[in-house]
């Protein structure tokens, strides 16, 4: 099964959008902090969603024109939902540090600890699960629309070459709920917030 998955051209697509995503992240902070030319640096972040368009695109195009689905499809979806929903955070948390070591920006806060103010933390990054989830799901639907191919039943994802994906995505869900804003909200702790310089 290994050959057989990276033979496939989406899945070296999956890696190369997240080497772009990188290469885009890294440049446009480093010509807006390094360089001091911030126009430069918002042109090449705009490279960092192109990658996730070009990935849907292809894994659209793919099924349209008769790919057989596969998990690697399922993966580009769970890949989408993941980067739509989290990669504008991971761009300012980068930004924020990269702004630190080299213009002089405010040195990083470290989530809270404890208290409501954790609560609230927990709350909102687990917002970005569910929002991953619903992209991931939106994008199976469109690409089973695009491959002509009926929605499975939930309790057949996890046999589904491409929604097997969302199965697992609604397990890791389930799991960060009970870790994460549950237990911050039945057990939230002192409240206590650190700063701190990069780590």
């Amino acid at each position: 099964m290994g050959e057989s998955l990276f033979a496939e051209p989406l899945l070296w697509l999956i890696v190369g959008a997240e080497i772009g995503f990188w290469v885009f992240l890294l440049a446009g902070l480093g010509a807006r902090y390094v360089l001091r030319r911030r126009g430069l640096g918002a042109v090449l972040l705009l490279g960092v969603p192109l990658m996730d368009l070009v990935l849907v695109t292809a894994s659209t195009v793919d099924l349209a024109t008769g790919g057989a689905p596969s998990r690697v499809h399922g993966l580009a979806a769970l890949y989408l939902g993941v980067t739509v929903a989290f990669g504008h955070s991971l761009v300012r948390w980068a930004d924020v540090r990269v702004a630190h070591r080299f213009a002089g920006g405010p040195a990083p806060v470290r989530p809270p600890r404890g208290g409501v103010a954790r609560t609230r933390y927990e709350w909102r990054e687990y917002g970005k699960v569910v929002a991953a989830w619903v992209v991931t799901a939106a994008v199976l639907v469109l690409l089973s629309v695009a491959g002509g191919r009926a929605f499975p039943a939930p309790g057949a994802w996890p046999e589904d070459p491409m929604w097997s994906w969302l199965a697992t995505a609604s397990l890791v869900a389930g799991i960060w709920f009970v870790v994460g804003p549950l237990w911050a909200t039945v057990f939230p702790g002192s409240g206590d917030r650190e700063r701190t310089g990069v780590r």
